[in-house]
C-alpha cells in the first residue's frame, strides 16, 4: 500500500516575466499535430479541435490541489499508465514491476539491467504488438542499444518476455507519434549518435516494419509536429527540422539548419502557446539549465528566422515535458519538472533538490506553477518519462512520475474551493 505523504494546495504561482510575446488574442490550440490517442508525442488530445478567433474567456486563477502518493523507492526513470490485466482499470509499469490498481499492488514484471545509477529501461510505451487483447510495452536504453518490446503475460502471474526489436544504438528514450498520419503511432527512438529512424507494426505479420528518416546522427532531443502550417509533420532536431518531401515513411527529406537547441528535451514540442496560428518549439535543456520556447518568422527566401524567449532559466535537467490541460480550462499548459541526477551529479544544478511544475499561458508571458518542490525522498521530478493522464476517471489529468527520487503519484483533486 502507498504512503499518503499529504494533501495539499500545490501550485505556488511565480510570475516569469518574457519580452516579445504577443498578447492573447485568440484562442490557444489546444490539439497538438498528429494526436490520435490519449497521451502522443507527450501531448494529451483534446476531445474536438478547439475554435479559433473568438473571444478569450475568463482565465482560471483558482490554484489545483493535489494528493500525492509515493509508491515505491525504485529509482526507474520511466513509467507507463495501461490495463495490465484488463478488468478495466489503469494500472501503473514502471521498471521491473507493475502496481495495480486501485490501491497499487506491486507485481513482478522482469528484471532490468542496472548500470552504475540508472536501469537500462528509458521509455514505457503502451502498444498491444503480438495482438492477444493484452497490452505490452516498448522500451529500451543506453547501455543495451536495443529497441525492446516486452510482452504482457495476458494477466497471469508471470514474469514478462523481453524481445528485441532492432540493435539501433544507444537510446536516450523513446516516443510514439503518428508519423503517416493513419490513427496508429509509430515508435521512434532517440539515438543522438545515429540515424533517425521510424518503426512500424505491421498488423498481418505482427512484426515491425524499419524506415530511415535520415542516416545524419540525430543529436540529443527530439520533436515531431507541424512546423510549416500544412498539416505535415516535420521531426524537430537540436539543429534543425526535417521536411518530408514525399511519403513520410518512404520518402526523402529536406533538412533545414535553422538553431541550435544545446542539449535538448525528449519531446521537443511542436504546439502553438500563444494562440498566433503558428506553431512554436518548447525545448527544455535536460543536461543544464534553461526552459525556453522559440517563435518563428518565415523569411523571404523561404527560411525560418526562430528568436529564443525564456520560461525558466533558473532550473535544470527539464529532460521531460507534456503539453496538457492540467487544470480543465480549455487551454494546454507545459508540465515538465527536473530529470534528478541526470548525469549522476557531474552537472550544474545537479543537487538533492527536485521539482514538478505547469507553466501556464498567461497573455503575455509563462506563469510557473509549482505541484512539488523539495528535498529528494519526499518530493519528486519526472524522471526520463513521466506521464499525465486520468488515471482514476474523475475527469482531471493526474501525473505519474517516476525517477531515482522513487515513483510517486500525484492525483488532481481540482481547484481549491476557499472562499467560493
Amino acid at each position: 500500500m502507498p504512503t499518503k505523504i499529504r494533501k495539499f494546495v500545490g501550485t505556488i504561482c511565480l510570475i516569469i516575466l518574457l519580452m516579445s510575446s504577443p498578447l492573447f488574442t485568440r484562442q490557444r490550440g489546444n490539439l497538438a499535430f498528429g494526436e490520435k490517442r490519449i497521451i502522443v508525442d507527450n501531448q494529451v488530445a483534446a476531445e474536438k479541435p478547439p475554435e479559433t478567433g473568438r473571444e478569450q474567456p475568463k482565465m482560471n486563477t483558482r490554484r489545483i490541489e493535489w494528493e500525492k502518493l509515493k509508491l515505491d523507492d525504485g529509482a526507474y526513470e520511466s513509467a507507463g499508465v495501461f490495463d495490465v490485466n484488463n478488468d478495466g482499470k489503469l494500472d501503473i509499469v514502471c521498471g521491473g514491476f507493475w502496481y495495480e490498481a486501485p490501491h497499487w499492488k506491486k507485481h513482478k514484471v522482469r528484471d532490468v539491467m542496472p548500470a552504475d545509477e540508472y536501469y537500462d529501461d528509458f521509455s514505457t510505451i503502451p502498444m498491444d504488438v503480438n495482438g492477444d487483447g493484452f497490452t505490452d510495452f516498448i522500451t529500451g536504453g543506453w547501455w543495451g542499444k536495443t529497441l525492446q518490446w516486452v510482452e504482457n503475460p495476458g494477466g497471469k502471474p508471470l514474469e514478462w518476455r523481453t524481445h528485441a526489436i532492432d540493435t539501433v544504438g544507444s537510446i536516450e528514450t523513446t516516443r510514439a507519434w503518428d508519423v503517416d498520419g493513419d490513427g496508429d503511432v509509430e515508435i521512434v527512438p532517440n539515438t543522438p549518435g545515429n540515424p533517425l529512424r521510424v518503426y512500424k507494426l505491421n498488423k498481418t505479420t505482427r512484426k515491425f516494419e524499419k524506415y530511415v528518416i535520415t542516416e545524419e546522427p540525430q543529436g540529443h532531443g527530439l520533436g515531431f509536429g507541424d512546423i510549416m502550417g500544412n498539416g505535415k509533420g516535420c521531426f524537430v532536431t537540436p539543429t534543425g527540422w526535417w521536411e518530408p518531401l514525399g511519403d513520410p515513411l518512404t520518402g526523402e527529406y529536406k533538412f533545414h539548419q535553422e538553431f541550435q537547441l544545446g542539449s535538448a528535451s525528449v519531446p521537443i514540442l511542436v504546439v502553438d502557446v500563444n494562440g498566433d496560428g503558428i506553431n512554436e518549439l518548447v525545448v527544455g535543456q535536460a543536461h543544464g539549465y534553461g526552459l525556453d520556447y522559440y517563435t518563428q518568422r518565415l523569411n523571404a527566401d523561404g527560411t525560418r528566422t526562430w528568436t529564443k524567449h525564456p520560461i525558466d532559466p533558473w532550473f535544470s535537467q527539464y529532460h521531460d515535458m507534456v503539453w496538457a490541460d492540467i487544470d480543465n480550462d480549455g487551454y494546454c499548459e507545459i508540465v515538465t519538472g527536473n530529470r534528478f541526477r541526470a548525469h549522476c551529479g557531474h552537472e550544474a544544478g545537479e543537487t538533492d533538490i527536485v521539482g514538478l511544475w505547469y507553466f501556464k499561458w498567461n497573455g503575455e508571458s509563462f506563469t510557473k506553477c509549482v505541484i512539488d518542490y523539495g528535498k529528494k525522498g519526499e518530493h519528486s521530478g519526472t524522471g526520463i518519462f513521466f506521464q499525465v493522464i486520468d488515471i482514476d476517471g474523475d475527469g482531471r489529468l493526474d501525473i505519474v512520475a517516476p525517477g531515482k527520487e522513487g515513483l510517486f503519484l500525484f492525483k488532481n483533486l481540482g481547484p481549491e474551493k476557499a472562499g467560493a
